[in-house]
């Protein structure tokens, strides 16, 4: 009987310690639901405290909230727009995957919406900075060292929104970076090309310094890629091609600066180093 009694007692007491753990986390869920103050808002009220956030460079704050937004009420003009906002907000918070990725659901969600051409636009401003991309001369890092992928995809992106939306607001900015590019991603692949010549690598360097001048016909440095063609027939000992080369060279840029440098020495002026 001790033994039986002993066993009830134990079964109250572990009745008691359940009820209190449920009690617990019932109290729990109640002060979880309680703290999201957000619960009862409407749409209006999430979008407005977003946009709060975000003239306050509350990045973080800002993008909870319009994925929030997005999340209880998925329809209508407000989730539309936060999805763009939050692509904004990822971008200023330097977050590039982040905001190419917002960037393409809201492209491919709403192809027709009058805002688009502004998701173009974004997703080409955050593949391109100017102070460490492949122009960004001020870092120390050889610049064959950097990947010109990213600069490739803005290039894209612009390109494509000048191509629907030429009269877009947006486009003569878009135009003017491409331009930029154009340059940089020439001149990188020229550098490329000298220091394959400067190593010896005469063929990886024709092949860099004609690609330069394929992709990017009307770009400045194809001075020098041409240049380079000329100099890597010449090590080759390829006369004909050199003096084909030489031609064009010449044709394209009659005052190069590279004729000037060879002037008044013995050797022909693709000699020059």
């Amino acid at each position: 009987m001790h033994s039986s009694g002993s066993l009830a007692a134990i079964l109250r007491v572990f009745q008691v310690m359940l009820l209190g753990v449920v009690f617990l986390l019932a109290g729990c869920g109640g002060n979880s639901n309680k703290a999201d103050e957000t619960a009862s808002w409407p749409a209006s009220k999430i979008y407005s405290e977003a946009k709060s956030y975000m003239s306050e460079g509350a990045w973080e704050q800002a993008i909870k909230l319009f994925e929030k937004l997005e999340a209880r009420y998925p329809y209508g003009r407000y989730a539309q727009q936060a999805q763009l906002e939050v692509a904004y907000a990822y971008f200023r918070q330097q977050e590039t995957a982040s905001a190419i990725s917002a960037c393409d659901r809201f492209i491919r969600l709403h192809p027709n919406h009058p805002n688009v051409d502004y998701a173009y636009y974004l997703k080409g401003l955050a593949n391109f900075n100017e102070d460490i991309g492949i122009m960004g001369y001020i870092s120390n890092q050889d610049m064959t060292e950097r990947d010109p992928k990213g600069s490739r995809e803005s290039f894209d992106a612009f390109k494509e929104l000048v191509r629907k939306f030429p009269e877009s607001k947006y486009a003569p900015d878009s135009i003017a970076r491409m331009n930029y590019l154009v340059n940089a991603l020439a001149s990188y692949e020229v550098h490329v090309a000298r220091y394959y010549l400067k190593r010896g690598a005469y063929i990886a360097a024709l092949n860099r310094a004609q690609s330069a001048i394929k992709t990017y016909p009307d770009a400045p440095a194809n001075e020098e890629a041409l240049f380079l063609m000329v100099k890597s027939y010449d090590l080759m000992a390829m006369n004909d091609l050199r003096d084909d080369a030489e031609r064009v060279m010449r044709k394209n840029f009659p005052n190069s600066e590279y004729y000037e440098r060879g002037l008044g020495g013995p050797d022909p002026w693709w000699k020059l180093w």
